[in-house]
């Protein structure tokens, strides 16, 4: 008879069966539903087959209620490698824990590289990893994901214009850019100091040069402010002039116009701190639930998802842990009067446009031009007076 397709995953035993025309006690078999495959007579009074594992039991009851001899000369199959496996404890239980010191060992950060940047700067960047517990020895499932890393990174280390975070590995990876403060050229050699907007003067200190407006005058974009042209004798014909590099800061009260736009009705998302934190095990698009299986006793849910890759060695498994935070959180819904709105709005435009100008700058008032209230908003159109330095450095040209 064929080989039974699947005996070998059942398992399966080769039986000797001796007596007197030993070929009718698997006749005796076949008729009870056993089967059985590969008989062959070994002599006049011994026969061999194969029987499966699950139907020893019905062939010892037949054996027992006849004169034949059942001897098992062979056993092959999974359950039968399984139980010899099973047996040698020992290696089974150093292989697992080879595995999982491996599989630990390749989930700890072993080199942090910072590339990019200066000297001082990598020195500042890695105290700030260190603060967020980013270091050689460190458990990759205790770091936050790298799109937070990079926020933080740019907030606590100013000289960074960004940072990208990669783990590659057991290495943690990050690459700067220096923030490059970009500088005006000053002219060399003599210059004059020419207006840069419209206004009225309101200050003027002067240290090199002669001074071609006065308190109180109203300047235009490109009016010579300080002439770096020094004549000290105007009686004579042929003029001569002394050239010098003129210095000083005009302070001006210029004017802005500004539009904004404020809600009357505000409805805001505040989580109120209290969380929990549920882990699955995520192989390909299965996730399986290992931590956290009960729900919140919260009415509104935030939901924050984590995904953190397993490495074995060098490779990325097909395996994720993902940890979802779960966030109460509340709606807070507010109603502003007219007023509060128009204060809300100029404030705001006040903010921006100062953040606009830089902090050398000061607003001195504002005015409401216009206000109209559509849809529920409050639109301002703002007139803003402030008083900044409007100087700007213009090299003269020495052939007039």
């Amino acid at each position: 008879m064929k080989h039974i397709q699947g005996s070998f995953i059942t398992g399966y035993m080769t039986v000797l069966i001796k007596g007197k025309n030993p070929e009718l006690f698997f006749q005796f078999c076949i008729e009870q539903g056993i089967t059985v495959w590969n008989i062959k007579k070994e002599s006049e009074y011994a026969c061999i087959g194969n029987v499966k594992l699950s139907d020893i039991d019905i062939l010892k009851d037949i054996k027992r209620r006849t004169s034949y001899k059942l001897t098992f000369i062979n056993k092959r199959g999974l359950p039968f490698l399984f139980k010899k496996f099973t047996r040698k404890r020992e290696v089974i239980i150093g292989l697992l824990l080879s595995v999982m010191l491996i599989f630990f060992l390749s989930n700890i950060i072993w080199e942090v590289k910072i590339i990019g940047v200066p000297k001082d700067i990598e020195e500042k960047i890695s105290e700030q990893l260190t603060e967020y517990g980013i270091h050689q020895g460190a458990w990759t499932f205790t770091l936050d994901p790298p799109s937070e890393v990079q926020q933080q990174l740019v907030n606590d280390v100013p000289e960074l214009l960004w940072v990208g975070v990669h783990q590659k590995g057991t290495s943690y990876v990050l690459e700067g850019v220096e923030k490059t403060v970009v500088k005006e050229d000053e002219v060399q050699g003599p210059r004059n100091l020419v207006a840069t907007k419209k206004g009225v003067i309101q200050k003027m200190y002067v240290s090199k040069g002669l001074p071609k407006v006065q308190v109180n005058d109203y300047v235009e974009p490109g009016q010579v402010l300080v002439s770096g042209k020094l004549n000290f004798d105007d009686s004579k014909e042929d003029k001569k002039y002394d050239l010098v590099a003129a210095e000083g800061e005009i302070i001006a009260k210029t004017w802005y116009e500004t539009e904004v736009t404020i809600p009357l009705k505000a409805n805001q998302e505040l989580l109120t701190g209290n969380r929990e934190s549920k882990f699955h095990l995520s192989i390909n698009n299965f996730e399986l639930p290992v931590w956290g299986f009960s729900s919140p006793d919260f009415n509104e849910i935030h939901r924050e998802r984590n995904e953190k890759d397993l490495y074995f060695l060098k490779w990325k498994l097909p395996v994720k842990i993902i940890e979802t935070i779960l966030s109460e959180k509340r709606y807070n819904k507010t109603e502003r009067s007219k007023d509060e709105a128009i204060k809300i709005g100029i404030d705001q435009a006040k903010n921006e446009l100062q953040l606009q100008l830089g902090p050398d700058a000061r607003i001195v008032s504002e005015k409401v031009l216009h206000e109209t209230i559509e849809n529920g908003k409050v639109k301002l159109i703002l007139y803003m007076a402030v008083e900044e330095n409007i100087v700007k450095e213009e090299s003269i040209d020495q052939g007039d």
